[in-house]
């Protein structure tokens, strides 16, 4: 098993996530809060180090011994407290039926957060015993903004509501953006001193989300194409998405492609951004278009390990327009309702 990238799991310096305000607002108003998001965006450290929810009782299914706990007497976990967080929940199924009954019995008495890496609303449990009683979120790389302690901007809201800001006040851009495309945007790569560094922590990082994280979420028959498929998809980021030509590209079916895509946007790395356009029915037909969740990880996957060759790549347009809806993902999120919510969830791949 590669560990590389869980050495450097939980950074130095905490940075506060925009999110975290909802976050506490759902708390109040919801028994139960489902935090997702994809491996290492910072889940489980905004969970025990920002307010209110470093003082709830934490548990991670990460630990033997919880585990146990859950097969024995689940209601152990809570027992004595009223806030509770329940990590890597989606390694514990069984956990929510419990969940449920505690909820229901007792209303008003418990809020429990459960937070998972994988798309919990995949799982047929969970959207059988969470209906109506939970409310879902998605955490995504750090922004530049969050990395810098920054409040949320308010342009998006501005430029929606036809208020263009004036010049001189828009945020100021950094005089070269290269080293933040190959970077990414995952707090533990701030921590790492080199660009080197960063390629050995992707490569990690990709190792274990096919070892690991792929394993547990569905039977994929060949990694190694896997991999190919995550390496095309890299060089298409940004750019309108054809599946047919991924296909062949590959040279696997269809089908595969579409399974090993949705596999993908369950574990939030990838997503298909439909087109804009004002019928609702045209958007569904026609092509979206590709975009990982870190540019960081598009460069990497792409195979450009140098400043250099990212420099004289010609992705290099469709990696930056990767970093700026990477920031309006964001930005966007906090306006509208959580994207777990979204139809494109509700796929059953785990089949």
């Amino acid at each position: 098993m590669n560990n590389f990238h869980s050495i450097a799991a939980d950074p130095p310096v905490y940075y506060d996530r925009w999110l975290t305000p909802q976050l506490r607002s759902a708390c109040e108003a919801f028994p139960i809060v489902v935090l997702t998001g994809a491996r290492q965006v910072g889940k489980s450290t905004l969970l025990r180090r920002a307010e209110p929810f470093s003082s709830w009782r934490y548990h991670t299914m990460d630990d033997f011994d919880t585990l146990r706990q859950v097969q024995e007497n689940p209601a152990s976990l809570w027992a004595g407290v009223s806030e509770v967080i329940l990590d890597e929940v989606q390694k514990a199924p069984e956990l929510l039926p419990a969940i449920k009954r505690a909820v229901d019995e007792q209303p008003g008495r418990y809020r429990f957060v459960l937070s998972g890496s994988a798309n919990l609303l995949l799982m047929g449990k969970v959207s059988e015993s969470l209906a109506g009683r939970a409310v879902y979120f998605v955490l995504d790389p750090l922004t530049l903004g969050e990395r810098h302690g920054q409040p949320p901007p308010s342009l998006l809201t501005d430029v929606l509501a036809g208020r263009w800001p004036q010049d001189g006040l828009l945020p100021a851009a950094p005089a070269d953006p290269l080293p933040l495309l190959q970077r990414g945007f995952m707090p533990a790569l701030l921590a790492l001193k080199t660009p080197e560094d960063c390629v050995r922590w992707w490569d990690g990082y990709v190792a274990t989300y096919l070892e690991r994280d792929l394993r547990q979420m569905s039977q994929v028959e060949s990694l190694v194409d896997f991999r190919r498929v995550m390496a095309l998809l890299a060089l298409r980021t940004g750019q309108l998405l054809n599946q047919s030509d991924v296909a062949r590209d590959a040279g696997l079916s269809q089908s595969t492609i579409h399974r090993y895509l949705n596999l993908l946007e369950a574990t939030h790395l990838f997503e298909r951004v439909p087109a804009y356009l004002g019928s609702h029915t045209t958007r569904l037909l026609k092509a979206p278009r590709a975009f990982w969740a870190d540019v960081g990880l598009a460069v990497f996957l792409a195979g450009y390990y140098t400043a250099a060759d990212l420099a004289g790549a010609r992705e290099v347009g469709a990696f930056f327009e990767t970093l700026i809806y990477q920031h309006l993902r964001v930005s966007s999120g906090l306006l509208a309702p959580a994207r777990g919510c979204t139809s494109g969830a509700r796929r059953r791949v785990m089949k």
